[in-house]
């Protein structure tokens, strides 16, 4: 792979990385539902200039099934999912947790186009189910079932909109499908959005880290995964989550000085050695 790939794959995992510490910040004064708007209506005008121009104006009306169903699976839900949970979690638990990713889409497309799994395959859902207790139980960890959870039903939101875009956009232009599902993503929330504004204006600081969220974390950092995915493909960029949670627990350890306990470091081994044995064959 050359360099500048390799520079582009660490740029996404430490941007994606640090999204979880900045949800963690905005969400207690944006609250998840304006959050999640906001992130995405930016993120969305950064794509429309691009969207606009011709060779991908034509090609809207054909996109636009997949558009929609993307627009909820792949953003607006998953978003504020992670946005919520973060009210119960650690930003470190938030990465790892979304790590488990992998895992889902491993099943998903057992299941759903019929790819064949192999015995390392098995060991590492298996691996990272363990991890995923390990982390979730209140017994051993201060996260929140309810937090839990919703990482967990975030990434599987994930999953299932890889598998989908390989199952039915295969022929699709995945531009196309990642910008406008972004903008469309904002415009279904908005109706539920305007209910639950906050009472009081959050602050800078909450401010910086919403627009961070969405110029950097998600727009910017989406137009490199696309021009990512052009350059190496998919399976090969896919080992960016390996990475995200490295980024993760460093950022929630630097700038919000969370904890890295023994547990979290069994869990995240437990999650790390189940992604490099169901990816075996590509590394």
């Amino acid at each position: 792979m050359e360099t500048k790939n390799w520079i582009i794959l660490f740029f996404l995992a430490a941007i994606w990385g640090s999204a979880f510490m900045f949800i963690k910040v905005a969400t207690p004064e944006f609250g998840p539902l304006l959050l999640v708007n906001s992130r995405l209506y930016l993120a969305g005008f950064i794509f429309i200039p691009f969207l606009l121009q011709k060779k991908y104006r034509n090609l809207f009306r054909s996109h636009f099934p997949g558009i929609l169903v993307l627009s909820v699976s792949n953003n607006a839900l998953p978003f504020f999912l992670f946005s919520y949970a973060s009210l119960g979690a650690d930003s470190n638990i938030l990465a790892i947790l979304n790590g488990t990713t992998a895992f889902m889409t491993t099943l998903l497309a057992l299941i759903w186009i019929g790819e064949k799994i192999n015995f390392f395959q098995v060991v590492g859902l298996i691996c990272g189910f363990l991890g995923i207790l390990i982390l979730v139980n209140p017994v051993n960890s201060s996260t929140t079932i309810m937090a839990g959870l919703s990482c967990v039903l975030g990434a599987f939101c994930y999953s299932f909109s890889g598998v989908f875009i390989q199952k039915v956009g295969k022929n699709l232009n995945t531009f196309v499908l990642v910008g406008w599902s972004l903008f469309f993503g904002a415009l279904i929330m908005t109706p539920i959005t305007v209910n639950y504004l906050p009472e009081v204006m959050p602050s800078q600081l909450s401010i910086l880290s919403m627009l961070w969220l969405g110029v950097v974390s998600t727009g910017i950092a989406y137009i490199a995964y696309v021009r990512l995915i052009k350059n190496i493909g998919a399976i090969k960029t896919s080992s960016v989550t390996y990475l995200i949670p490295v980024f993760g627990i460093i950022w929630g350890n630097v700038f919000l000085s969370e904890e890295i306990t023994f547990l979290i470091l069994i869990g995240f081994i437990f999650i790390m050695l189940g992604l490099y044995l169901i990816n075996r064959k590509t590394i």
